[in-house]
């Protein structure tokens, strides 16, 4: 790498051989220009081939099946690569005519490309070295043949404004993203191609094939250099972070950090996580081997409200080569809106008190409660307006979808219209909504929710009559089932499960809670659905 190019020997013999580089075959294309004559001889030719077969055919046992045979082919290769020489195979190939094609340049312009491997020299050096001056030997030989558009590019893409204009300090490198935004503003222009010079240290989350297809449509080809090493000998990297597009105020993040490292197998890291310069999380891990990712959980708390950005960095380790990359950043929007969250309750029970009880101190979450006391009676707790839930359980997509997430305690399905059924499900796939089923005697299959639109957005399956409850029998009592809980393993890191301040804590306290009860009896859980606690 580093402009270090070596021809290939099968290159070199196929230039020796047909004239022209294989790369040339690939972007041309084969064509036959035969003339009169061309197709006499390939008369000639079927007539002599008729002639071999009859000729091997009159042998009879003076040679052997496979001796004709092979003797038969050699002559009919023999005579189709004459016949092929006078239809006269020629190479077609596309040339750019002198200054009427546009070569787009995009020029590698972030912080990894200060990273000095490149003969002790930064990358940079050398990209400067061969693009950045105005007359240099590469940019003026592609100036002889085409309109040369220079952009650089790191979490955008600007254009080029000489040397001067490489400062190589970008957080980011998204390659794809320039790759399309080139291709758009040279839209309409005859554009020859683009050529990538970068180190190829994509942080992007996008799929850089999806930017390849657009080119691809419209015939552009794109053309790659590569600067520095392919691979460094001790070099820890943050690899890439997962955070929530946003929000709200206060709130404990559980946030995934991949750290990538060679030469430091079993080292101990700190990742800490850091909002305007203030440490708001960090947390201690070993790398595992070479190459392998380490997934580092990180607890955050977001302490100021509006766009943030969050930086996630490891600090440098001995003989480490390049520390640049030990830094990440994100942009998390932390909103400071109070959250409106619908919890109906079919009966009265001690779920409703404890759960308010839990949130009273948050001022970013509202419980609306509507507990249903008698027939078409409702007590309602914490609404806006006067006029809020009066009627019950929503009747209108308008009124319902004004609440974040909706909360079933123990209500049968049959208290709701189906087209309130179907508005429950598509509050959680139209709206983007959260659904809570708490359970209880009149949830699940005990409550006749099974084939209903609700069950199709819930990730367990409802099985019709698995259990029987106070709906089949008013006067009998619900059989109970008492569980000792504890989490999955998805569920020990999961941010729901979170019940004491490190997860390791949070594991013993799970361990020393009391039993629970439950009425419902759930057997199976949909594909893609992630189980987090099991009794």
């Amino acid at each position: 790498m580093g402009g270090n190019l070596r021809e290939p020997v099968f290159d070199v013999l196929f230039q020796a051989l047909f004239t022209y580089r294989p790369v040339v075959f690939q972007q041309g294309q084969i064509r036959l220009d035969p003339s009169s004559g061309s197709y006499l001889a390939a008369v000639v030719a079927a007539a002599i081939v008729v002639a071999a077969v009859f000729t091997l055919r009159g042998t009879g046992g003076r040679g052997k099946p496979r001796d004709r045979a092979v003797l038969l082919t050699v002559r009919l290769l023999a005579l189709a690569l004459v016949v092929l020489c006078l239809f006269r195979p020629i190479l077609v190939v596309k040339a750019a005519v002198p200054q009427q094609n546009v070569l787009a340049v995009l020029l590698d312009d972030s912080r990894s490309m200060q990273v000095p491997d490149v003969n002790s020299q930064p990358r940079g050096t050398w990209l400067r070295q061969q693009f950045g001056p105005q007359g240099s030997p590469l940019l003026t030989s592609l100036s002889d043949k085409f309109l040369v558009k220079t952009f650089r590019f790191s979490s955008g893409l600007t254009r080029g404004d000489g040397e001067a204009a490489l400062g190589f300090t970008g957080s980011q490198t998204r390659i794809g993203e320039a790759l399309d935004t080139a291709r758009q503003e040279l839209a309409g222009l005859p554009l020859a191609g683009m050529v990538v010079v970068s180190d190829g240290a994509d942080t992007s989350d996008a799929a850089l094939s999806n930017a390849l297809l657009g080119l691809k449509a419209e015939k552009v080809p794109v053309f790659t250099v590569g600067v520095g090493q392919e691979a460094l000998v001790r070099d820890v990297q943050v690899d890439r972070v997962e955070v929530p597009s946003s929000v709200l105020l206060g709130s404990t993040l559980l946030l995934d950090v991949n750290v990538r490292h060679t030469g430091y197998a079993g080292q101990a890291v700190t990742v800490d996580v850091e909002d305007d310069g203030r440490l708001v999380g960090s947390e201690k891990a070993t790398l595992s081997a070479d190459g392998a990712p380490t997934t580092v959980r990180v607890r955050a708390t977001a302490m100021e409200a509006g766009p943030r950005v969050f930086r996630f960095s490891v600090s440098p380790l001995p003989g480490e080569t390049v520390v640049e990359n030990n830094l990440r950043t994100a942009a998390i929007t932390v909103r400071d809106v109070k959250e409106k969250i619908l919890y109906f309750e079919g009966e009265p029970r001690f779920e409703m008190k404890f759960l308010r009880r839990a949130v009273a101190d948050d001022a970013n979450l509202q419980v609306v409660a509507l507990q249903r006391t008698a027939d078409n009676k409702y007590l309602r707790l914490d609404v806006d307006t006067p006029d809020e839930l009066l009627g019950g359980f929503p009747k209108t997509r308008e009124e319902l979808f004004s609440y974040r997430a909706i909360i079933l305690g123990s209500v049968e399905a049959g208290a709701f219209t189906g087209d309130q059924l179907r508005m429950i499900a598509e509050f959680v796939d139209v709206r983007g909504g959260g659904l809570l089923m708490m359970g209880g005697a009149r949830a699940f299959s005990e409550g006749g929710w099974a084939g209903t639109a609700v069950a199709d957005a819930l990730p367990v399956v409802i099985e019709r009559g698995l259990g029987k409850s106070l709906l089949d029998d008013p006067m009998a009592s619900p059989p109970l089932t008492r569980l000792k809980v504890s989490p999955t393993r998805v569920g020990l890191n999961h941010a729901a499960t979170q019940i004491a301040a490190t997860p390791l804590a949070s594991a013993e306290r799970w361990k020393a809670l009391p039993l629970v009860t439950t009425v419902n009896r759930l057997t199976a859980v949909k594909p893609g659905a992630s189980i987090l606690l099991e009794g």
